[in-house]
C-alpha cells in the first residue's frame, strides 16, 4: 500500500481521535504523532531489504532519487526485497515494542500509536488479499516429493 493511503488512513484516525477523546497534548500533535506514525512505520522496509538482499540498494535509490519517495514508490523496491508477510511480521513486533514504550510516557499517546499501527496493518491485510496468493511451503514440498521431484527440474 502507498504511503499517500496510509497517511490518509492516519490522518482519519487522528482526527477521529481528537474528537471521541479530548487529548492531554495539542489536537494538532495528535494528529500528526497518528500520521507519522502510520506512514513512519514502514521504514522497516529498507531494514528487511538488507536483510533479504544483502545490500542497501533500495535506500541508496531513495538517497540518489528522493523524489521516488513521494512520486514512484514502486520504484523503491525490486520484486521480492521485502516479502508480504515479512513485512507483516516486522510490522507487529514494532507495534509490540512501540505500544507499550509510549504507554508508559503518555497512556493517550500509547492509545494514538496502537490505534494508528492497528489501522495501518488492517490496511495492509486488506491489500494482501486483494493481490496476493499464499502458498505455504510444506504444500509446494510436498508437491515436489509428489512428483519425484521433476517439476523442480524441469523449469530449469
Amino acid at each position: 500500500m502507498k504511503s499517500t493511503a496510509h497517511a490518509a488512513i492516519s490522518l482519519v484516525v487522528g482526527l477521529a481521535a481528537v474528537v471521541v477523546a479530548p487529548p492531554p497534548i495539542p489536537a494538532p500533535a495528535v494528529v500528526g504523532l497518528a500520521v507519522a506514525v502510520g506512514v513512519g512505520i514502514d521504514f522497516d522496509h529498507f531494514l528487511l531489504a538488507r536483510y533479504n538482499t544483502g545490500h542497501w540498494g533500495a535506500a541508496r535509490r531513495c538517497l540518489r532519487d528522493p523524489r521516488i519517495v513521494f512520486l514512484d514508490q514502486d520504484a523503491i523496491f525490486e520484486a521480492g526485497d521485502v516479502g508480504s508477510l515479512n513485512r507483516l511480521l516486522t510490522h507487529v513486533v514494532i507495534g509490540g515494542i512501540a505500544v507499550p514504550l509510549a504507554y508508559a510516557w503518555i497512556p493517550y499517546v500509547g492509545a494514538i500509536v496502537a490505534v494508528a499501527l492497528y489501522a495501518h496493518l488492517l490496511a495492509d491485510l486488506v491489500a494482501a488479499a486483494r493481490t496476493s496468493v499464499v502458498v505455504e511451503r510444506s504444500s509446494l514440498d510436498a508437491e515436489r516429493s509428489a512428483d519425484g521431484g521433476r517439476s523442480e527440474r524441469g523449469s530449469r
